[in-house]
C-alpha cells in the first residue's frame, strides 16, 4: 500500500511540476499576444488597414482558410469563438495543420492518457491532471515553433529590407523589388515576401497584402516595415531611404536585445533554479524521511497544502519569469 501511495505521490508530483511549468510558459505567451501595450498599440496603428480589409472587394481574391475538410464542420467551427484565433496561431507556426487537425490529435491523445491512466488504474484527479498536462505540452510546443519560426524571420528581414532598397534605387518597381527579396532571403522569409507579391500581382492593394503579413508573422520588426511602408504611401517620401532605416533599426534592436539576454543570464538561471528547487526539495526530503513527508498527500489537510502551495508557486514563477522578459 505504501509503495503504491508512493508511486502515485511521485506521478502526482512530476504532472504537476511539468504541468506548473508549461502553465506559466502559456500564461506569459497568451499575455505578450494579447495584453501587452506595445503590442496593443501597433495593432491600433494597423487597425485602419482592417477597415480598408473588409471593405474593399480586391480582398475577396486571397484564398480563404479552410478551418476543416469537412464542408458541415467547416461551417460549424467557423461559427465558435476563439477558433479564428486558433487558425491565425496555427498559420503563424508555419505547420500545414488545421484547427479540426489539431483538435483531433488532441483529443486523440487525451484519450490515449486516460486510457492508460484506468489501465494503471490513477485516481480521476492524476488523469484530469495528465489531460491537463497533454493540452499544454500541445501548446508549448506550438508556441515553440512559432517563436522559432519569428526567429529566423527577423534574422533574415533587415538583410531583404537592404536588398529592396537597393533594387528599387536601381530603378525597380516595389512589386518587383520585393520579388527579387523573395528570391534571394532564405525560408521561411521568402515564403512569406513570395505570398506577399503573389497576392500584389493578383489584385489585392499592396497596404493590404502588407497588413495580412503582419497577421501571419507575429514580429514587432515585420510590422515596423509594415508601418513604415503604409506611412510612406499616405504621406510621400523616399521609401528606399526609409526600408534602409528601418532595416539598421532593426540591427540595432537586435542587437541590444542579444546585449540583454546576456545581461540577464543569470536572472533567468535563478528563476529556473526557484521553479525547481521546490520539487527536488521535496523529492530528497522523501528520500530521507519518507514517513514525515508521506502526510502531504495521506492526510486530507496535508492534500490541501498541496493544492494551495502548487497554486501559489504557479503565481510565483509566472511572476519571476514576467520580471526576466526585458523588452527591446
Amino acid at each position: 500500500m505504501d509503495t503504491y501511495l508512493d508511486t502515485r505521490y511521485w506521478v502526482f508530483l512530476g504532472l504537476a511540476s511539468v504541468s506548473i511549468g508549461l502553465l506559466a510558459w502559456a500564461l506569459h505567451g497568451l499575455w505578450r499576444q494579447y495584453l501587452d501595450p506595445r503590442q496593443r498599440a501597433l495593432g491600433q496603428r494597423l487597425k485602419p488597414l482592417q477597415r480598408v480589409a473588409t471593405a474593399e472587394p480586391s480582398l475577396q481574391l486571397r484564398a480563404k482558410r479552410i478551418l476543416s475538410t469537412l464542408p458541415q464542420l467547416d461551417r460549424w467551427l467557423r461559427q465558435m469563438p476563439g477558433t479564428q484565433a486558433l487558425d491565425h496561431f496555427l498559420l503563424q507556426t508555419g505547420l500545414r495543420l488545421s484547427v479540426a487537425q489539431t483538435a483531433t490529435l488532441y483529443l486523440g491523445l487525451v484519450l490515449l492518457a486516460l486510457l492508460a491512466g484506468s489501465h494503471l488504474q490513477w485516481p480521476p484527479v492524476l488523469m484530469l491532471a495528465a489531460a491537463m498536462l497533454i493540452g499544454l505540452a500541445m501548446a508549448a510546443w506550438l508556441q515553440h515553433r512559432r517563436s522559432q519560426r519569428m526567429k529566423q524571420i527577423a534574422a533574415a528581414l533587415p538583410d531583404a529590407l537592404d536588398l529592396i532598397a537597393r533594387s528599387m534605387q536601381a530603378g525597380h518597381a516595389f512589386t518587383s523589388a520585393l520579388q527579387l527579396a523573395a528570391k534571394d532571403s532564405p525560408p521561411p522569409l521568402s515564403h512569406e515576401l513570395r505570398t506577399v507579391f503573389e497576392e500584389i500581382n493578383f489584385g489585392v492593394g499592396t497596404a493590404q497584402a502588407l497588413q495580412a503579413l503582419s497577421v501571419r508573422v507575429a514580429s514587432d520588426d515585420v510590422r515596423y516595415f509594415v508601418v513604415a511602408v503604409v506611412i510612406q504611401s499616405e504621406t510621400g517620401g523616399n521609401l528606399a531611404d526609409i526600408l534602409k532605416s528601418t532595416a539598421h533599426l532593426i540591427r540595432e534592436r537586435q542587437k541590444i536585445a542579444g546585449v540583454v539576454r546576456v545581461l540577464s543570464a543569470e536572472g533567468r538561471i535563478s528563476a529556473l533554479v526557484l521553479s525547481v528547487l521546490p520539487f527536488a526539495l521535496a523529492a530528497f526530503m522523501s528520500l530521507l524521511n519518507p514517513g514525515f513527508v508521506s502526510k502531504l498527500w495521506t492526510d486530507p489537510m496535508g492534500l490541501q497544502l498541496v493544492y494551495v502551495s502548487l497554486t501559489l508557486m504557479a503565481l510565483g514563477i509566472l511572476w519571476m519569469w514576467k520580471l526576466i522578459q526585458i523588452r527591446v
